[in-house]
């Protein structure tokens, strides 16, 4: 595994150097780690809720309260934040290798929400105590200002209340806005285990026909980065600055400056093809202004999307952080929160059925609380084996190696490749095997991408990284020929064995091959003549 991922390179203030970031001993890191999400700002979803009725955190407190009463309710609401994310999930992070976490917080965790400024200590203890966990399993903190006092989004995902972000409009969350960044950085301002403060999360969505267009608010939101970033620096000179773009964290055009010396331009990447291409204006923008990159919110996605995506970014020298570490009934979380028995009477008043009745609510409610800690949730270990690319991980043929000195896979001769609409620039010849007209209509993330096979032939190779092989540790391909095959395999330029394949229309797999121990290899299929169409490669 790539040593910049390592938890021995957290320590010391981080900070942007180039377009790296560095530690305290001026070491390379990339940020590798999960978004703690729905713990200090609940979103419906991921209570398995699509209902707008409870959307966001104000509109999902105020069901809990009408399920179960306000002596109960904040019981609720203190058991949820001791238990939702505890020391044992800082924990399990580590030992699955992560090195970052990025916290989400509504700003009503830390103010009263009246007129003025008034703090709320318990608030600032929870964050505390989740900060020295971090620092005892050497976790980086990122603080993510994800609903900002106002609304900087005006969608659900800030707590708005009318879908406008009024942290632009109305001077109170202004100024709000600002004290609370104040007040984070007097408190952190030498807590280095703090890797940088998120100043605001997707703010100013895009407009759409159901929703008012605010992009008349952008001047706001630079004229917003510039205030509050003069204030953090009146106060803290040290840490390092995280700086989202518009409409979804996806737009560049912010970064036609610099905004502080030690800023990384943070992006989002979800419903995105997983190649190259999808971070090229983010790589410009980079280089342009000679600063790092972080992709600080991405996932939500199928396995084999990960290890397309993530290996990707960190062979270009950006780190990553996925979303959420944990939610109710997934598979592409690392943890999965059991449905309490009779959730569904939950789902179903939030829905307009019948109240389940107060006892009844608040047993399910209870259960909840208990299914919620991370020692109580399903893991899901296949999902960091596809992250980090290890042993357990699925590889689709076309997600190859791309870049210079590090196993570029190369085809001289396939210039018409070039028409194919996934991985256009590589030379491979890349064949769409089901055209998009005869899916199945799924997620536009998952059909347009996971239906390309990747055609080889005489003399041309391919090869795929992987990570932490052992002695046990193995290969297999599902493949096609239209010509009899004979192909060679080998892993950091030593053969593994060579395959004579027949031909054959139907797919069908290789014996397993077996890998030698290593914490990076490469993995080269040299097609010595014939054709072979590959599909994909598991990794065991």
């Amino acid at each position: 595994m790539n040593e910049k991922f390592s938890n021995s390179r957290v320590k010391g203030f981080l900070r942007a150097e180039g377009t790296s970031i560095v530690n305290g001993d001026g070491e390379e890191v990339i940020l590798a780690g999960w978004g703690v999400g729905n713990w200090l700002l609940p979103e419906g979803y991921m209570w398995k809720v699509k209902n707008s009725r409870f959307d966001r955190p104000h509109r999902i407190e105020a069901v809990i309260h009408e399920l179960a009463g306000s002596k109960y309710s904040e019981e609720f609401w203190k058991r949820f934040r001791q238990d939702y994310i505890t020391k044992e999930d800082i924990r399990l992070m580590a030992e699955q290798g992560y090195n970052s976490v990025r916290i989400p917080f509504n700003w009503r965790i830390f103010m009263e929400n009246e007129p003025g400024i008034s703090w709320k200590e318990d608030g600032f203890k929870l964050l505390d105590q989740c900060i020295d966990w971090c620092e005892e399993y050497k976790i980086y903190v990122f603080l993510d200002l994800h609903g900002a006092p106002g609304g900087q989004t005006g969608a659900n995902i800030d707590d708005c209340v009318d879908d406008i972000p009024r942290l632009f409009t109305d001077k109170d969350s202004w100024d709000k806005g600002i004290s609370l960044w104040k007040k984070l950085a007097e408190r952190y301002k030498d807590r280095w285990i703090v890797g940088g403060y998120d100043l605001l999360n997707e703010p100013i969505r895009p407009g759409s026909p159901q929703v008012k267009n605010v992009d008349y608010l952008l001047p706001r939101l630079v004229k917003f980065y510039e205030e509050v970033i003069a204030a953090i620096r009146q106060i803290d000179t040290k840490h390092m600055l995280s700086i989202e773009g518009h409409h979804w964290s996806t737009d560049t055009s912010i970064f036609y400056k610099k905004y502080d010396d030690n800023m990384v331009i943070h992006f989002h990447r979800y419903a995105c093809l997983p190649q190259i291409d999808s971070l090229k204006e983010f790589i410009e923008a980079s280089n342009r202004l000679n600063v790092p990159l972080w992709l600080g919110e991405t996932g939500e996605n199928i396995h084999q999307w990960y290890t397309a995506l993530y290996p990707l970014s960190a062979e270009l020298n950006i780190g990553y952080n996925l979303w959420p570490w944990k939610k109710m009934s997934c598979t592409n979380s690392p943890y999965s929160i059991e449905a309490p028995k009779g959730w569904d009477k939950i789902v179903g008043y939030i829905e307009g059925g019948a109240h389940p009745g107060y006892e009844e609510a608040i047993e399910i409610l209870n259960t909840y609380l208990e299914n919620i800690k991370v020692e109580n949730c399903k893991y899901n270990s296949e999902v960091d084996s596809h992250v980090f690319r290890t042993p357990g991980c699925t590889v689709r043929a076309t997600d190859f190696d791309e870049l210079p000195g590090k196993g570029k896979s190369y085809s001289g001769l396939r210039e018409e490749g070039n028409m194919y609409k996934y991985r256009d620039n590589t030379g491979m010849k890349i064949i769409e095997e089901t055209p998009v007209e005869e899916l199945e209509r799924r997620f536009v993330f998952d059909c347009l991408w996971d239906r390309f096979l990747l055609e080889l032939k005489d003399d041309e190779f391919v090869t795929y990284s992987i990570n932490n092989t052992t002695n046990d540790s193995d290969v297999s391909f599902v493949y096609s020929c239209s010509e009899a095959a004979s192909v060679t395999i080998t892993q950091d330029g030593k053969e593994l064995c060579m395959l004579e394949l027949t031909e054959s229309k139907d797919k069908k797999e290789t014996a397993l091959i077996k890998l030698l121990e290593a914490s990076e290899a490469k993995i080269k299929v040299t097609v010595n003549k014939g054709r072979l169409y590959l599909e994909k490669i598991y990794f065991n």
